[in-house]
């Protein structure tokens, strides 16, 4: 007997008719005989309705009230499914975020999980009930609820499966798993078998939306099997996310992902001295700004540009830190440019590989497409650029590495 824990998106529980789906699905799971633990997100739109409500209150609503708001969309989705449940003879018990014992930081919005009791989880499996969890939501030390910001239930689903040491963490969602790019963009891409955490990391942090890229921190840290899996097809198909083996080392590019939701600061004519530099990330960190591509030009003259990108959400935020510290340090100007995006290529066997920078860069050039940013790990490469590029680069890089003809 296996404990696999299931997560459905909030599309996959969008109506009644689709709550009624899952529990179908959840009793089939018991009936092949493993126990399950269900993480459902709120249904779909709720949480966007919850929010518009909370704006007419208030332009900047507080985030501690809007936290308890937005809570409730999923605490409505799992009282549905585990009614549905019940109705089907399967004895099943809804648990929010406090219930469960997910602990989170103080940061409301955006809390990341500190740890997972789960002591009524077990209790459950125990009696032979089905869990059906909240996903989205914690408690802090004080216990004022908190959430993980979007696609948190991902990382509630895969937190539980570490916590519970479940066998595997399935995520169904409205996609049947992890292309080689978006097939939207790329009408020939490839559904991946399988693919490695660090791949999937890079990927879920350079843009593409199947999995939020803390539940991928979890399942790397804790060696969780995840599946990546549709929830409107029957087909046991889907994408494994998993530890590196051999044969992904053969392959030298497994995907490209790209962020149109980015915006890039320069701040012009900086002082070059010690100092500055600490300065300015210094603020913006504790403004809870997650910076992504650093430049510094040379120094001349004494003075340099230091240029960097940031959520586009985030870009309002961080231009205040930038334009009070250019007035405290005489810098020249600040300039913000949003109508930009990032494309990436990753793959582990990039490690192994030479020229795939040299391939990158030939083949946007080919295309006529300028490099504003250039960022590089062992096993991605991203450039930053003209949003109006993106289609076009995302194309041009999928046939350059061949990435259609995946076995």
């Amino acid at each position: 007997m296996a404990l696999i824990v299931q997560k459905y998106g909030g599309s996959s529980v969008g109506t009644p008719e689709r709550i009624q789906a899952v529990a179908e699905r959840v009793i089939r799971t018991r009936k092949e005989g493993d126990e399950v633990v269900v993480v459902l997100s709120a249904m779909s739109g709720e949480t966007d309705r919850l929010l518009a409500l909370a704006h007419t209150m208030s332009a900047t609503p507080d985030e501690r009230e809007l936290d308890l708001l937005l809570s409730t969309g999923e605490r409505v989705a799992i009282a549905l499914l585990a009614m549905a449940l019940k109705a089907r003879g399967y004895p099943a018990r809804s648990l929010t975020g406090r219930q469960v014992g997910i602990v989170t930081d103080d940061v409301h919005t955006r809390a990341r999980i500190e740890r997972v009791a789960a002591d009524r989880v077990r209790e459950a499996l125990a009696e032979g009930v089905i869990p059906v969890v909240a996903g989205f939501q914690g408690i802090n030390e004080k216990s004022d609820v908190t959430t993980l910001g979007r696609g948190g239930s991902d990382t509630t689903a895969v937190a539980l499966a570490a916590a519970l040491k479940a066998d595997r963490c399935d995520i169904y969602t409205d996609v049947d798993g992890v292309y080689t790019t978006d097939p939207n963009i790329v009408p020939t891409a490839a559904r991946l078998e399988k693919i490695s955490y660090e791949e999937m990391l890079e990927m879920a942090s350079l843009g593409a939306k199947v999995l939020q890229t803390r539940s991928v921190e979890f399942a790397m840290n804790y060696h969780v099997p995840v599946r990546v899996l549709s929830s409107f097809s029957e087909a046991p198909t889907g994408t494994l996310v998993t530890k590196e083996d051999r044969e992904m080392e053969q392959v030298v590019v497994s995907g490209v992902a790209y962020d149109r939701n980015q915006a890039k600061i320069t701040l012009l004519g900086v002082p070059d001295r010690p100092g500055i530099a600490a300065r300015l990330f210094g603020g913006i960190a504790r403004e809870n700004v997650v910076v992504d591509m650093i430049i510094q030009n040379i120094s001349q003259e004494g003075l340099t540009d230091i240029s960097f990108t940031v959520p586009r959400v985030d870009a309002k935020k961080a231009m205040n830190v930038v334009s009070e510290l250019a007035r405290e340090i005489g810098a020249n100007d600040v300039q913000l440019t949003d109508d930009i995006a990032k494309v990436s290529i990753v793959g582990v066997g990039m490690r192994s590989h030479s020229g795939v920078a040299a391939t990158m860069f030939e083949t946007l050039a080919r295309e006529g497409i300028n490099i504003m940013m250039i960022s590089t790990s062992e096993i991605k490469i991203s450039c930053v650029m003209d949003a109006k590029y993106t289609e076009l680069a995302v194309r041009a890089l999928h046939d350059a590495f061949n990435l259609g003809n995946r076995p």
